[in-house]
C-alpha cells in the first residue's frame, strides 16, 4: 500500500459538529491507501498507559493463539469440509493471449464423481494462465480428472512477456485500443509526471559528480503458505457460511452475499486462521465468484482453494519495475539533481510506485512514471507496494555518486536525509554492524580478495495510520470471565494477542484471563488488514471499549459498596474502594455485577493512534570472488512505531521484512519463456525463496528514543529497504554494482570479469 496515498477530497468547508473536528485518515481499499476526512472527537479524554507503568504492554508476549497452531489445532479455510462437499479446480489458458473458439465439457461431465464443468464465458484471454473453465467433483483427484477431459479449441494471437518484447517495433498489444490520432499503438501508457525535468536534468549535468543508469527489479510472487480460496457452505437454504482465506473478513462477507443471493445477514464470513496475504487477498476474486456460483447452483458445499500453479500465474505479484536514473551530487554529498524515468511492469494491470525522490531531499528533482503491459497476469498490492523498487533506485544510485565523490555512505545519508530520526536510527544501525572500524566506508573493497566483505545501508517509510472503521465489544460477567470480540482478520501478526493484552492491562488482569474473539462477520465490523493499518484501527477501539468497561463496572459496583463510582481503582491487586479501604479481588468483585453481567462497544479513537514510520536497515555480506555466490553475514533494522504494544511480536516482524527482503534481493524473480510463451517457475522448484541455509544473523532493533504515546502500524515498513542494503553491501564489498536484482552469482560474476578487465 502507497506511503503516498490517492486523495480523495479537499478538507470539508463545512464546519465539523460540535466536540468534533475534521481529520484526514488513511483507510485501505483493494490493498492501496486512501485519504479521507472524517469526523473525529475533538479531545480525548483518557490515553494510553505509561510505559513505565505497563506490565502486558511493551513487553513480551508470547501469541495466545499458538498452542492452537503449534499444535494443528487451527483450523484454515483448506481444512474446512462439510457433509456432501466437492472440490472445484479451474483450466488455465496455457498461452499467454488467445480466442477461445470452443470448450466442450462433454467429456467431463460423464467421469465418475464430477458435478459440474463450466466454461467461464471467456471470449479472448489476455495473460497467460488465465482461467477459462471451472470444473466440480466430490474427490480431488476426480477434478483433476475432469479438467484433463475438458476440450478446447483455441485461435492463437499474439504476445508480449517481457518489458523489451512489449516495446519493440510492431509489438503485438496486450490491450486491443485505439491510440489517439497522431499516436502510434504502444504498450506503455504515462501516467504521472512530477517536477521541472529541464531544470533537474540541468542540475544533474552540472554537478561535480554525476550518473545515470538503469536499475531494474523482477516480478515477486506473495508466496502465501496458504492459497487463495475458501470453502462455500451453502446447501440450498437460507444461511450460508463462508470460510475464506482473506485480508478482509467484511469484503469477503458481503461480495458473498450478493454472489449467492442471500441477504447480508444470512451469510456469515468465517476467517479464523488464515496462512499469510501480503496483500494478495482482498474480495472474493474469481475463485470466490465461481465456489459461490456453483454452490448455489448445486446446493452443496464448495471448497475452491488454488492450486500452487494457479497462484503463481493468475492470483496476482509484485510489479517490477525499470527505473532509469540521473543523478548529481556535490562534493560535500549534497544531492542537486534527480531524473527519473520509470516503467512499472503490472502485466495487465498498472503496478505500483511511490515516485522520486524516494525519503531524500534533493535539490531539483523530476519524476516520471508510465506502466508497461505485458500478456501476464496483473499485479496487486503486496507488502508496501512500489517502495521496495523506488528504495532500490534511489538508494543505489547514492551509493554510486557517493563513491564517485569519496565520501563517507552513512554520511552521506544523513546529509540528505531532513528527518533527524533517520539520523539517531542510521547511526544505531551502523554501530551495530560495525560500520565505525570498516576499513572501506568511503571506496569498495577490492575484487581482487578471494572473500570480500561488504556493508550497506538503506532506509524506508510508511504510513501506518488507522481509520474509524472497527467496532469492538468486552463483555464481563458475573464468573469474572471477559472477551473481546471483533471481526477482524489475523494475518499471523497477533492481533488476538494485542487485544488481549490491552483489556488485561486496564483491568489488571492476567492476559490469559482474556478470551480475544475475531475472525466472523457476526462480530463488529473491522477495516480489512492492508497497509499495515490494522493495530491503529483496531487497538484504539479496543481500548475505548476497556476504558467504558471499566467506568461501567465502576457504576454497577458502587450502590453495592456503598461508595462513589469516582472512589473506585482498580489493578492486579483487585478491586480498591479509596474512601473506605475495602479490597476486592477480580471475582468477588464481578459477582456484584447484575445476572447479565457488563457489555461496552468502542469505536476508534483518532487521539490513541498515529501515523508515520521510519526505519533504517544495514547489512553485512560475503562475496566469494571466484564462484560469485553471495553470503548475507548479518542484518540489522531499527524501527520506530510509536507504543509496542508486543515486543514479541514487533521484533518478529522486523525479522519477518528482513527475511523477505533478503529473498527478493538473491532469489526471487518471475521466470517467463519470452519465445515459446512458457512459466518456467510456477511453482516452488522453479521459484527460488530464501531458507534456512540462507539465514543471517538478525537483529531487530525497536527505537524506543519513538516516545510518541500512540500506536502505529509498521510491518510494511521492515520490508522496504533490505534488498537496497544487500545490494549495497556487494558493492561495497568487491565493487561489483548489480542493477538488476536479484543478485545472483553470474550477475556477480560477469561485473567482476568486467571490473578485472578494466583495471
Amino acid at each position: 500500500m502507497s506511503r503516498f496515498p490517492v486523495l480523495l477530497q479537499d478538507e470539508p468547508k463545512t464546519p465539523p459538529a460540535p466536540g468534533k473536528k475534521w481529520q484526514k485518515v488513511t483507510v485501505a481499499e483493494n490493498g492501496q491507501e486512501v485519504e479521507k476526512w472524517i469526523e473525529v472527537d475533538a479531545a480525548a479524554t483518557e490515553t494510553w498507559p505509561a510505559r513505565s507503568e505497563m506490565r502486558l504492554l511493551n513487553h513480551a508476549l508470547p501469541r495466545v493463539d499458538g498452542p492452537t497452531k503449534v499444535t494443528g489445532a487451527a483450523q484454515y479455510a483448506h481444512d474446512m469440509r462439510a457433509p456432501g462437499m466437492v472440490y472445484a479446480r479451474f483450466l488455465r489458458c496455457p498461452k499467454p493471449a488467445a480466442k477461445i473458439l470452443s470448450i466442450d465439457t462433454a467429456d467431463a461431465l460423464k467421469l465418475p464423481r464430477v458435478v459440474a464443468a463450466d466454461s467461464l464465458n471467456v471470449e479472448r484471454t489476455s495473460y497467460l494462465g488465465q482461467p477459462i473453465a471451472v470444473v466440480a467433483a466430490e474427490t480431488p483427484d476426480a477434478a483433476e480428472d475432469a479438467l484433463r477431459a475438458l476440450r478446447v479449441e483455441y485461435g492463437e494471437l499474439g504476445w508480449v512477456l517481457t518489458h523489451e518484447r512489449a516495446l519493440a517495433d510492431g509489438a503485438p498489444q496486450v490491450f486491443d485500443k485505439k491510440p489517439k490520432e497522431g499516436e502510434s499503438p504502444s504498450n506503455r501508457v504515462a501516467e504521472r509526471k512530477r517536477g521541472d525535468r529541464d531544470a533537474s536534468r540541468a542540475a544533474v549535468e552540472a554537478a561535480p559528480f554525476w550518473t545515470e543508469q538503469i536499475y531494474s527489479l523482477p516480478v515477486q510472487h506473495h508466496a502465501c503458505l496458504e492459497t487463495h480460496g475458501l470453502m462455500v457452505d451453502f446447501r440450498g437454504g437460507t444461511e450460508a457460511v463462508v470460510h475464506a482465506s482473506t485480508q478482509g473478513t467484511f469484503t469477503v462477507h458481503g461480495d458473498a452475499a450478493e454472489a449467492l443471493g442471500l441477504p447480508g445477514a444470512s451469510v456469515r464470513a468465517n476467517v479464523q486462521h488464515m496462512g499469510g496475504g501480503f496483500g494478495s487477498k482482498f474480495g472474493l476474486g474469481v475463485e470466490g465468484q465461481w465456489a459461490c456460483e456453483l454452490s448455489k447452483r448445486l446446493k452443496r458445499p464448495v471448497h475452491l482453494l488454488l492450486t500452487r500453479a494457479d497462484e503463481f500465474l493468475f492470483a496476482g505479484n509484485r510489479s517490477g519495475a525499470v527505473q532509469k536514473l540521473a543523478g548529481g551530487m556535490a562534493a560535500d554529498g549534497t544531492l542537486l539533481g534527480l531524473s527519473a524515468e520509470v516503467d512499472k511492469l503490472g502485466g495487465v494491470g498498472s503496478g505500483s510506485y511511490p515516485m522520486q525522490p524516494y525519503v531524500y531531499k534533493v535539490g531539483q528533482s523530476y519524476c516520471a512514471v508510465s506502466r508497461v503491459h505485458t500478456n501476464t497476469d496483473s499485479a496487486r498490492a503486496m507488502r508496501a507496494p512500489g517502495h521496495p523498487q523506488a528504495s532500490f533506485g534511489i538508494e543505489s544510485l547514492i551509493d554510486e555518486l557517493a563513491y564517485a565523490a569519496g565520501l563517507d555512505l552513512l554520511e552521506v545519508r544523513k546529509k540528505n536525509l531532513e528527518d533527524t530520526v533517520y539520523h539517531r536510527q542510521l547511526e544505531r544501525a551502523a554501530r551495530e554492524i560495525g560500520w565505525f572500524e570498516h576499513p572501506h566506508r568511503s571506496r569498495p573493497g577490492s575484487h581482487q580478495a578471494e572473500r570480500a566483505v561488504g556493508i550497506g545501508f538503506a532506509v524506508a517509510t510508511w504510513g501506518g495510520g488507522g481509520a474509524p472503521t472497527c467496532q469492538v465489544e468486552i463483555r464481563i460477567q458475573r464468573d469474572g470471565s471477559v472477551t473481546t470480540s471483533c471481526g477482524t482478520q489475523d494475518l499471523g501478526t497477533g492481533t488476538r494477542t494485542y487485544m488481549a493484552a490491552i483489556v488485561a492491562e486496564v483491568l489488571g488482569l492476567p492476559i490469559a484471563a482474556v478470551e480475544a474473539r475475531i475472525g466472523s462477520s457476526e462480530y463488529g465490523s473491522a477495516n480489512p488488514s492492508g497497509g499495515s493499518t490494522t493495530v491503529a484501527s483496531l487497538a484504539p477501539a479496543v481500548l475505548d471499549a476497556t476504558f467504558q468497561a471499566r467506568a461501567r463496572l465502576f457504576e454497577l459496583l458502587a450502590p453495592a459498596l456503598q461508595t462513589q463510582p469516582e472512589s473506585l481503582r482498580i489493578g492486579v491487586d483487585g478491586l480498591l474502594d479509596t474512601g473506605s479501604g475495602r479490597r476486592l479481588d477480580w471475582k468477588q468483585a464481578c459477582a456484584l455485577l447484575p445476572a447479565e453481567g457488563l457489555r461496552t462497544n468502542g469505536q476508534w479513537k483518532e487521539a490513541f493512534q498515529g501515523r508515520g514510520v521510519h526505519g533504517a536497515q544495514a547489512a553485512k555480506v560475503e562475496v566469494d570472488t571466484l564462484t560469485g555466490h553471495v553470503r548475507v553475514l548479518k542484518m540489522v533494522a531499527v524501527q520506530d512505531c510509536g507504543i509496542p504494544l508486543n515486543r514479541l511480536a514487533l521484533e518478529s516482524q522486523i525479522n519477518g521484512g528482513m527475511i523477505q527482503a533478503l529473498s527478493y534481493a538473491l532469489f526471487e524473480e518471475r521466470i517467463l519463456e519470452p519465445w515459446l510463451g512458457a512459466a518456467l517457475s510456477a511453482d516452488f522448484e522453479g521459484y527460488k525463496l530464501a531458507g534456512t541455509l540462507e539465514m543471517p544473523e538478525l537483529v531487530p532493533l525497536i527505537d524506543d528514543a519513538d516516545t510518541r504515546q500512540v500506536v502505529i502500524g509498521m510491518s510494511e515498513a521492515a520490508i522496504v529497504p533490505g534488498h537496497s542494503a544487500i545490494a549495497n553491501a556487494v558493492h561495497n564489498a568487491c565493487g561489483v554494482r548489480v542493477r538488476d536484482l536479484p543478485l545472483t552469482s553470474d550477475k556477480v560474476l560477469m561485473a567482476l570479469e568486467k571490473l578485472r578487465t578494466q583495471s
